[in-house]
Parts: C-alpha cells; structure tokens; sequence
C-alpha cells in the first residue's frame, strides 16, 4: 500500500466507478417505470419485450447491452411482433449482440416486411443494393424501398432513386410492377 493517499485515491476511484457502473441496469438504480416494464416482459407481453430489447439497445433506463437487447427482441419476434423482427435484423445486420450474419437478417427482415413494416421493407431492399446475404439484385432493392416509402419508410424515396441510378429503364419497369404487387400484398398489419 502506498504511503500517498491522494495516489491511493486516485487508483481506488476507478474500481469504485466500475462497481457503480456494473450495478445499473441490475435492479440497483431502476425506476418504476423500468421495473414495470421489465415485469411485462418476463411476462410474455410481446411489446414490453420489444421495448424492453430497445431499453437497452439504447441504454434507457437500463446498462445499455446489445446481448440483453437481442434476447428480448427475440422473445417479442418469436411472437410475430414486426418492428422486433426488424429490430433483430438489425442486430444481425450490424453484428450488435450477435455475431454478424447477413443470412439472418434477410431472414428477420423479410418476415417484418412481409408484416408491412416499412422500415424493415427499406432495409430490405438496401440488402438487396448491397448484396448481403442475398444475390445483388436491383430490381429487388427498388421495389423493397419503394413500398417501404409507400408505406412511410424514413428516406424510403431517396433510396429508391439512389439505387435507380444503377438501373435500364427496363429494369426500373420491372420494379414499378413488383412494387405494385408488393405493396398490396405487404400492408402494415392494423
């Protein structure tokens, strides 16, 4: 031990930060509201779930934990709640709370997209851009992202036209008609 207390201090404080920070998010510092919402989801209740999962993908309320994140997601996907399956895409997408795998978040995405979630359409079709996962294919990309800014998907539109910039008026042709299929068949659910 040091003879120096500020020194003594001065290396006590991180652990002592360290042991504060371990504790929230572990029923130390939460609120009600929190607390609520974690007991609707251990309950099964499939929004709490989702919210629960974005409590901590965005570290609200809780210890931000893309792991926590995806297990709660999962549990709200697992049940057909669409914005979590697009959510869990998402984890996939990026490699948060998973290992990265495009397969899987084409597949998470298509079953939020095929609920009509707009977001999820526009990450769709970025995947389908970008070719991740999935074989590039224009034609897809454009009309994934053009039902996805038929249905009010942020910057929906402006993904579409980036990605018809690459495309034969042909083939843009072809996408107008498979959006149109699309978007009767992919409605948000009421």
């Amino acid at each position: 031990m040091t003879s120096n207390p500020s020194k003594f201090i001065s290396h006590l404080l991180p652990l002592v930060a360290f042991l504060f920070i371990a504790n929230v998010g572990k029923g130390a510092e939460l609120d009600a509201e929190t607390k609520a919402l974690i007991a609707r989801a251990e309950q099964g209740v499939a929004w709490a779930q989702n919210n629960l999962g974005s409590a901590y993908y965005n570290g609200q309320g809780v210890l931000k934990d893309y792991k926590e994140a995806v297990k709660w997601y999962l549990k709200a996907a697992e049940q057909g709640v669409a914005v979590a399956q697009n959510n869990l895409g998402s984890a996939y997408h990026n490699g948060q709370g998973v290992p990265q795998d495009y397969k899987e978040a084409v597949k998470w995405y298509l079953k939020a997209a095929e609920q009509g979630d707009a977001e999820a359409q526009r990450n769709l079709g970025l995947i389908y851009y970008t070719g991740q996962g999935v074989l590039k294919d224009t034609v897809n990309a454009y009309a994934w992202c053009n039902v996805a800014s038929a249905n009010g998907a942020k910057n929906g539109s402006n993904s579409r036209d980036l990605i018809a910039k690459e495309m034969t008026p042909e083939q843009i042709a072809k996408a107008q008609e498979l959006s149109k299929v699309w978007f009767e068949k992919f409605q948000p659910k009421k």
